[in-house]
């Protein structure tokens, strides 16, 4: 089997394990949301009910993720020249503007009860936050592999590690009305649930726009990437650089680079260790539009039509 062969391969694998991680995933979330709808009703709080709220956007956030994953595995065509890259981006974009929707409601909700509280079930409110953190966690643990190479993946895992943290505050909210008898505190804790939703879809949101308006990739330097290919030797100029993203971690360049007079074959060398440096910055996919020395400088106009493109 050719090296193109086993890197399909593994990526079939590889989606085929996650996929399955995000389906069992969704079914114990789904669980859990009925769970905590029926504990959060019964113990009558608010929060619990908040909770079951963030659950049932993990569990959005998890469908979305499995989608994402199907389409980015699919690939290139005729038509869909880049692949799916950026169904995975779209679904991560969609997930996270479902939690500030959701949000506001649990803030209106809070409000309401803030002004009037009501009595609650603390072992109840209890017992269904320490079944939510069980439940997280073992879906972080399950996505974690994934979680730094896909921003869809880290989306569905950042939702997971802020409803943990809920779940967490849940416990000890719980235990101080318990002794205090202080009910207001069950909507401050809704609130504070909507404000970390808030907190963790601004990220997300803020990187899939980014990479949709097809901004620079996060974690890459236009100046650093310029200064590096001005360094090749052969290299004279940089110009009409363009970086952007296809998908969550597929990166792809356009520029053109002034050097010498001189054949293709010469040239060769220069592009390869152009590629060599852009391979450095996670940049695989390049298109490199030579310029030469004696066209760039003259008024003939032969700069565009004395150049040569390259792509790797």
């Amino acid at each position: 089997m050719s090296q193109y062969g086993h890197q399909r391969h593994h990526a079939h694998h590889h989606h085929h394990g996650t996929g399955r991680v995000l389906r069992w995933s969704f079914a114990a979330t789904v669980l859990l949301v009925v769970a905590e709808v029926l504990a959060g009703l019964r113990a009558h709080s608010l929060a619990v009910m908040s909770d079951a709220g963030h659950n049932f956007t993990d569990a959005l956030a998890l469908v979305l993720a499995a989608i994402g994953v199907y389409f980015q595995s699919k690939p290139a065509n005729e038509i869909k020249t880049f692949g799916y890259q950026r169904a995975g981006v779209l679904a991560a974009f969609v997930n996270a503007l479902t939690l500030a929707l959701i949000a506001l409601v649990i803030c209106y909700e809070a409000w309401g009860r803030f002004l009037h509280p009501h009595p609650v079930n603390e072992p109840l409110m209890m017992a269904a936050a320490a079944l939510a953190l069980l439940v997280n966690a073992a879906i972080m643990w399950g996505l974690n592999r994934d979680r730094h190479d896909d921003l869809n993946i880290r989306a569905a895992w950042i939702h997971m590690a802020g409803d943990a943290l809920s779940s967490i505050a849940l416990i000890a909210g719980a235990v101080v009305i318990r002794f205090t008898g202080w009910q207001q505190l069950d909507p401050l804790l809704s609130v504070a649930i909507a404000a970390l939703i808030v907190w963790t879809a601004w990220d997300i949101i803020h990187e899939s726009l980014n990479i949709l308006l097809e901004g620079l990739p996060r974690g890459i330097e236009l100046q650093r990437v310029t200064a590096a290919m001005q360094g090749v030797g052969g290299v004279i100029d940089v110009h009409d650089l363009h970086i952007w993203s296809l998908g969550s971690h597929a990166h792809a360049l356009s520029c053109h680079v002034l050097i010498e007079d001189m054949p293709p074959s010469a040239s060769e060398s220069i592009l390869k260790k152009i590629n060599a440096v852009l391979c450095d910055f996670g940049i695989h996919h390049c298109t490199v539009q030579f310029e030469h020395v004696p066209c760039a400088v003259s008024d003939s106009g032969c700069g565009m039509a004395g150049g040569q493109t390259h792509e790797h």
